[in-house]
């Protein structure tokens, strides 16, 4: 009996040394009520029974309210950025040059946080989920400058940059309809996964941005080249064996942070970025014009487009599994006026050429449009013909009003095409001029108004704005 009371006086002592440590880590916990002191006698029986003193378990945890409140602490996401740095810094020469570079184009800085605004707040939620450094939410800002459309020379696209295998490895879907590479939500999913692979290949964050650039395998073979010259193997001492994108990769980063960190210091003014969503999912019940989801939404085709960039065809295809994403009021009046919509939702379907006879002037006549919007629906160049197999987006007329392309052919659609042939006959007998187009005295002139189908420049190009 006296065993047993000694052991309770000492966790009651214990507890009571310990319980001012306790009540200040409780009462900086931000957005907690002030904690209620706990009675002195209740101290032993807050603790588990055991026949020994074991303090090694004895810890303080935050409420689960107090840590959904913490993404919520700051006013703007760039507070939530700054305050979740965790990747060592650098400071070299590279960096300082880039520093200069940016601060001395505020104009671009301002374009770049302005689309920036759209993404950051999702893209550091998910950060802070995995637990991973906030200043990985900047990377964009060298990959593409923020623009999900981004596409360099390399066939790398969006705002993460992935090339096409790199995405496929990452379930980023890539079909004629869509290309998740270039998904808001997607690619950041897919972009943050990779990133902690590489993490955790070479518990390293510089040399995981440098492997996310280069490629894992061209660092770990720089790596064992300075393995065995008796090295080291930082991202610093590996630096003059990558080329000089990669080299100037995370020293571009550290400028960013540096410039996020205290912009006024550079006399740059970032736009402020409340701590709220941005954008809501909504979900899409069948087929839908883009044009028409953006007129339901009360958006601009072009702000529609910046928040789902994945889709490539003037329709929205899928399968009830397919999202669009809308500011928050927007996506009210998206549902307002939906319900109120009583006329067909998609314009589209699709057409595959059986025989190469199929000219696109044939099928523009059968589906009452012209060759030009063929072309442009189905990113079609021109003074091409399209090759039998292709499956290609044609109006809809009224034998096909009600029919939802289907994900099968979604999945498996393709366009090919191929130069047209110089001739100087038609089969009609008219003589055309060089190139295929009718010769000016013909009966038939064929006016075509060419589509601009400039790339946006992304990844391996200096200008990315």
């Amino acid at each position: 009996m006296q065993a047993r009371i000694s052991k309770s006086a000492a966790l009651a002592t214990l507890l009571a040394l310990m319980a001012p440590a306790i009540s200040q880590a409780y009462d900086e916990a931000p957005g907690l009520p002030p904690a209620a002191p706990l009675p002195l006698s209740a101290l032993p029986n807050a603790l588990p029974k055991s026949s020994a003193l074991d303090t090694s378990s004895l810890k303080v945890n935050k409420p689960a309210k107090a840590a959904e409140d913490d993404a919520f602490r700051e006013k703007d996401v760039w507070g939530r950025i700054r305050s979740g740095y965790a990747i060592p810094d650098i400071s070299n020469e590279l960096v300082a040059k880039h520093v200069n570079w940016y601060a001395a184009r505020p104009d671009y800085i301002s374009r770049t946080t302005a689309r920036a605004s759209r993404y950051l707040f999702h893209v550091v939620t998910e950060l802070e989920k995995r637990g991973m450094p906030t200043e990985l939410a900047l990377l964009p800002f060298i990959e593409s400058a923020f623009n999900p459309q981004a596409l360099s020379s390399a066939n790398a696209a969006g705002m993460w940059q992935f090339v096409p295998g790199t995405g496929r490895d990452y379930n980023l879907k890539q079909d004629a309809f869509k290309d998740e590479r270039r998904g808001v939500l997607a690619s950041t999913d897919a972009a943050l996964s990779y990133l902690q692979r590489l993490y955790d290949m070479f518990g390293d964050w510089q040399l995981a941005l440098a492997a996310y650039n280069w490629g894992e395998g061209s660092v770990q073979k720089a790596i064992k080249r300075n393995q065995a010259a008796g090295k080291p193997t930082d991202f610093e001492s590996l630096a003059e064996l990558m080329p000089a994108e990669t080299r100037n990769y995370v020293p571009k980063l550290q400028a960013v942070k540096n410039i996020i960190a205290n912009p006024a210091q550079y006399g740059l003014n970032l736009p402020a970025i409340d701590n709220t969503p941005y954008f809501t999912a909504v979900d899409k019940t069948s087929d839908i014009d883009l044009t028409i989801a953006a007129h339901l939404a009360e958006l601009s085709v072009d702000e529609f487009k910046a928040l789902n960039p994945q889709f490539k065809r003037p329709v929205i295809t899928g399968d009830e599994q397919t999202k669009i994403l809308l500011p928050k009021e927007n996506a009210d009046k998206f549902h307002l006026n939906l319900a109120q919509w009583g006329k067909d939702l998609s314009t589209w379907t699709t057409h595959k050429i059986t025989t190469a006879r199929e000219s696109i002037g044939t099928l523009a006549s059968r589906f009452h449009t012209t060759p030009e919007v063929i072309r442009q629906a189905n990113n079609i160049p021109q003074k091409t013909l399209l090759k039998a197999g292709s499956t290609i987006l044609v109006p809809k007329i009224s034998t096909s009003a009600s029919v939802d392309i289907s994900p099968e052919v979604e999945r498996n659609a393709t366009v090919a095409f191929e130069a047209e042939r110089e001739r100087t006959t038609s089969k009609a007998g008219y003589k055309l001029a060089k190139g295929g187009k009718a010769a000016k005295s013909g009966p038939v002139a064929l006016v075509k108004a060419r589509v601009s189908r400039d790339a946006v420049k992304g990844k391996h190009h200096k200008n990315r704005d």
